[in-house]
């Protein structure tokens, strides 16, 4: 590992344990997913978004038990771009580094913003801009007030969540009949919502790049990331199928709030206000993990070189990458500030989804002593990364090829001018 900045300490600690891990998983999935993926997933499969969902969640409990056997060996920050360093070549894990800090800022743009439609409704880059900076200074307080933060966010979600559920399917309006694949499903457009939901499961990530700062990491960490996963499952099944048993998939496309648009049309108005506040809170745990899991693996990447070194700097008292975490928080504040929250999930799925799959080829390379998980895995795991990046939306694909053409040039220029 290259050598610390000059006077400040390198070295996170390990203060998460495994039910820190798993809430952190389940802060960055739930609030993604339910509140932010749904619309314009229907908006691509129709009638179709449960086949959607059930694609997207076969994808990403591949690449969760890739990056789970893959976390247990390498328990350091970083996440892929350390796997892909070690098991395929510098090259690579840069390039997943690249994608997973590009994609995951545009996710802590749209999750900013997400909470803006939420909470005042035409001043969403106000809100947006706020929520960034606010979340930022509690990541700075440190790693265990983050934790605590998201304990009460996700019970609060899960909450909200239930009644919503429980409205939905004790409802005159609900019709179960909604739920059948019709003729607007097109292979395509499944494909094109699995990739969109894809952004929803990808949160388990932030548990694999706090590998510094979880306790005992080869055993915490591979235990973490599928009751992450298989909680985020069922919670997003049970949702979706009740919020299209009240709305038909043309009107879950058309939703600016789906969750509040399923409650009132189940009778329920009264739940709006909550389901608007739970929507928010929601977005609020997702953006606060993200920025750990960026923050991370720029830490990661600076101590590398890919990055400025001054960024692999550790606060003495904080114990966490302060420098790393003030940059995403003024980079993801600035796009919070101008972009548009539907086109941000597209580009950062393309991103993730470059990720994963390195995650999935690195895998591949493990041996059966370091605990390689069944032939398969990473080959599915790969394919439908593959698959799902190249389905999404033409302008998601174009750009996120372009982001990553710019990182490899980038990455090209470093090498020739370091010899």
């Amino acid at each position: 590992m290259p050598s610390p900045v000059p006077g400040v300490p390198d070295e996170l600690q390990r203060r998460l344990g495994g039910p820190d891990a798993v809430l952190i998983g389940l802060g960055s999935m739930i609030g993604a997913g339910v509140f932010a993926s749904l619309a314009p997933a229907a908006r691509a499969a129709g009638s179709g978004l449960l086949i959607g969902l059930a694609f997207a969640a076969v994808v990403a409990y591949c690449n969760a038990t890739s990056s789970a056997r893959l976390a247990a060996r390498y328990p350091a920050s970083g996440g892929t771009y350390v796997y892909g360093r070690e098991r395929l070549g510098e090259f690579w894990g840069y390039l997943a580094g690249w994608a997973f800090v590009v994609g995951k800022t545009a996710s802590c743009a749209a999750m900013a913003l997400t909470v803006g439609s939420y909470v005042w409704p035409g001043h969403e880059h106000a809100i947006a801009v706020a929520a960034v900076v606010a979340l930022t200074a509690v990541n700075y307080a440190g790693v265990q007030k983050s934790a605590l933060v998201t304990r009460a966010i996700v019970a609060l979600v899960l909450a909200v969540l239930a009644v919503v559920v429980v409205a939905s399917l004790t409802s005159s309006a609900a019709d179960t009949g909604r739920l059948e694949v019709g003729s607007d499903a097109t292979f395509g457009g499944v494909l094109q919502a699995a990739g969109l939901l894809f952004f929803a499961f990808a949160g388990y990530a932030r548990i694999a790049t706090l590998g510094e700062e979880v306790r005992n990491p080869a055993r915490t960490i591979p235990r973490a990331i599928p009751v992450a996963l298989g909680i985020t499952l069922v919670v997003y099944t049970a949702v979706a199928v009740c919020v299209l048993s009240v709305l038909s998939p043309a009107d879950l496309a058309a939703a600016g709030a789906p969750l509040a648009d399923a409650a009132r049309a189940a009778g329920e108005d009264w739940l709006v206000p909550v389901v608007r506040a739970g929507a928010a809170v929601a977005a609020l745990g997702s953006l606060l993990a993200l920025i750990l899991g960026v923050s991370r693996t720029t830490l990661a990447m600076a101590r590398d070189r890919h990055l400025p070194h001054s960024l692999a700097a550790v606060h003495p008292k904080f114990k966490v990458p302060h420098r790393a975490e003030l940059l995403v928080g003024v980079v993801a504040a600035a796009v919070a500030a101008t972009a548009d929250v539907r086109g941000a999930i597209g580009f950062s799925s393309f991103g993730v989804l470059v990720y994963y799959a390195i995650a999935n080829a690195s895998a591949w390379t493990l041996t059966p002593a370091e605990g390689r998980p069944p032939r398969i895995i990473p080959v599915l795991g790969l394919a439908g990364c593959l698959v799902l990046a190249f389905a999404l939306p033409a302008a998601s694909v174009l750009g996120g090829a372009a982001v990553l053409a710019i990182g490899a040039a980038v990455y090209a220029l470093r090498r020739t001018s370091a010899t």
